[in-house]
This record gives C-alpha cells, structure tokens and sequence, in this order.
C-alpha cells in the first residue's frame, strides 16, 4: 500500500475538537474502509508551530513535500497549524 498527502481545515473551539470534526467528515466523504489517503485514517495531530509571515497552506505543502519527521509518517500524526478564528489545518501523509 501505498501514501498520499493530504490537507484539510477543521472548525472548533480547539485543536482537539476541529480534529475531530474533519476526521468525521474524511470519515463520511471517504467511508470506514480504510487507505482513503485521507484525515480518516489519522488517530492524533501534532501541532506545529507557524514560523512568522509564513502562509500557513505553503508551509504544510512545504513541510509534506521536504518530509519533515514530525509528519512524514502515514501511521503517525497529522501536522496541525492554527489558522485562528477556531480554523485549524491537518495535513501530513495517509496510508492509501
């Protein structure tokens, strides 16, 4: 099996409970089944921090593509950046 990177922008009044709204949405877009390369398939998140006057999008995109360590795993935890306003962005590789 193989990975595919994702990215998606979970709402809540904090990083836990936008996690788990985009995943239950991945969830509903993508099914139970499983290797959907998608949010689904992550259990944890781990946050990471946004360097100043970086555009949040491009640094994920950046961080996927040089395969930081924190994110590079599709069994570990997806990245999450805060967005502000309760918006928070999810990314990092997923089985597929």
């Amino acid at each position: 099996m193989g990975a595919t990177p994702f990215e998606y922008t979970g709402e809540g009044k904090s990083a836990e409970e936008a996690f788990l709204n985009a995943r239950d949405e991945a969830l509903f877009d993508h099914g139970h089944a499983g290797y959907t390369g998608t949010l689904a398939e992550k259990n944890d998140y781990i946050m990471v921090a946004l360097p100043e006057g970086e555009d949040a999008y491009a640094y994920a995109a950046r961080l996927i593509e040089e395969g930081d360590e924190r994110i590079d795993d599709k069994w570990g935890p997806a990245g999450c950046i805060e967005l502000g306003g309760g918006r928070f962005l999810f990314f990092g590789w997923a089985p597929s």
